[in-house]
């Protein structure tokens, strides 16, 4: 069953307040005290809404298969808790949960209990709860659901703003950013003070070890130093790069024939190869020192769980299934196969203890100005043709539903993408 945007919404914003209705409660449980967990301050816990909106997308074509459906679910979410977990841990260098006490646990973010306990949770979704709930959102009339919809949305995205600043500690810097009216400065700083302040103290009641302070490390006035946005660019580059040559090497030894693999309309790249390198490189980045096995552990589920996402995203998307697995033993629903999952772990520990290393040493040595110059080109290049790419695709989709153009952008892409430059750059894609 396909869903409405609105629809997506509603299910991401109820499920959300249902995961913090249950954290709360566990953890005023545990405390003896009321906890109000969660990154944000009001009732959202939102990495169970993701977790659910994206099991909701990408499972339901598992409903009547419900072995393959507790796998999928499980595994999916228990990714989105791990990635989760990881990207918290980059804002402030700590743990915002451990489960390192639990058994079977793996790297104190994820445990067997819990992705059991999210497996189930998953099948009881997709299957009852998706469907309910929609019919409940219909039954509100049509005006009154818009305007429950944009204020949820507006206050849940003020509510992040004032925890993310919180994070950051921004109070420390407000008084010289507030300038423009001495008088009206003067109350709005007090005003967000008061609200930053609250939602510090808040979290630090919920997670208190996240406020604990961390010894900085002085820089040495390099390049892309460290993981952050800059190293993290350009290993996308290359990932993406790489990924187009290794799969039209791979195409031509195996198939017979060279076969353009680019995700993108302009140049050699392929994103899903460069997005895989860069997620994996901010997610393992800290664990670059720890043995082989964990390294293929960790890649070889989260390169299926991230495959089989790309696959369903591209799909629904665009309307087109740009690899399918059928043939393969082993597969799920011909997104990804076993085999493929252990080359990602093998990649994954290539890639981290022997190429990674090599490729941060070059990239830090471009000189200073020119890597934030060149950098910024390549963003403002790679951004737009992602949107061409994505508009050519679309339109490609659109021709072939029987669609005409109505708009300016639609001639333009009907002129310069046609059906034949689109079937040659894209001859791998099949219709849904």
């Amino acid at each position: 069953m396909k869903y409405t945007m609105m629809e997506l919404i509603w299910l991401f914003l109820t499920y959300s307040f249902w995961g913090w209705m249950i954290e709360t409660v566990v953890g005023t449980i545990k405390k003896k005290k009321f906890i109000n967990r969660g990154f944000s301050t009001g009732p959202f816990c939102l990495v169970y809404g993701v977790a659910a909106v994206s099991m909701t997308i990408s499972m339901n074509e598992l409903i009547n298969r419900p072995v393959f459906l507790f796998i999928g679910c499980g595994t999916l979410a228990t990714f989105i808790e791990w990635i989760t977990g990881k990207l918290l841990e980059q804002l402030n260098q700590h743990k915002w949960w451990d489960y390192s006490g639990k058994k079977w646990n793996f790297d104190g973010y994820i445990c067997l209990q819990y992705s059991l306990l999210w497996a189930v949770l998953g099948v009881l979704t997709v299957r009852y709860t998706d469907e309910l709930l929609v019919a409940v959102f219909h039954l509100i009339p049509s005006f009154l659901r818009d305007i429950l919809i944009g204020l949820l949305i507006a206050g849940m995205l003020l509510d992040l703003l004032a925890s993310w600043a919180a994070i950051f500690q921004i109070r420390r810097e407000m008084p010289a950013a507030i300038r423009w009216n001495k008088k009206v400065g003067v109350w709005t700083q007090k005003f967000a003070l008061f609200i930053v302040g609250n939602v510090e103290r808040r979290m630090a009641k919920a997670y208190p070890v996240i406020f604990e302070k961390v010894p900085r490390q002085a820089k040495e006035g390099k390049f892309a130093e460290g993981c952050g946005f800059y190293k993290l660019f350009w290993l996308f580059l290359i990932g993406a790069v790489l990924g187009d040559f290794t799969e039209t090497i791979y195409c031509r030894l195996t198939a017979g024939i060279w076969m353009r693999r680019s995700s993108l309309v302009w140049g050699p790249f392929s994103i899903v190869w460069g997005l895989a390198i860069a997620i994996a490189t901010a997610l393992l980045y800290k664990d670059r020192e720890k043995p082989d096995r964990h390294i293929f552990l960790v890649g070889t589920f989260l390169g299926g769980a991230y495959e089989y996402v790309c696959s369903v995203f591209t799909e629904i998307v665009f309307g087109k299934v740009f690899w399918d697995y059928s043939e393969i033993p082993f597969n799920l629903g011909g997104r990804i196969n076993l085999l493929y999952c252990f080359f990602w772990g093998i990649a994954a520990v290539v890639w981290i203890k022997i190429l990674y290393p090599k490729f941060s040493v070059w990239i830090e040595k471009i000189p200073l100005m020119w890597g934030y110059v060149l950098t910024w080109i390549l963003v403002i290049f790679m951004a737009i043709n992602i949107v061409v790419s994505m508009a050519a695709l679309v339109r490609y989709d659109m021709r072939a539903k029987g669609n005409p153009a109505d708009s300016r952008w639609e001639y333009i892409i009907d002129e310069h993408f046609d059906d034949t430059r689109m079937a040659h750059m894209y001859s791998n894609a099949k219709a849904k």
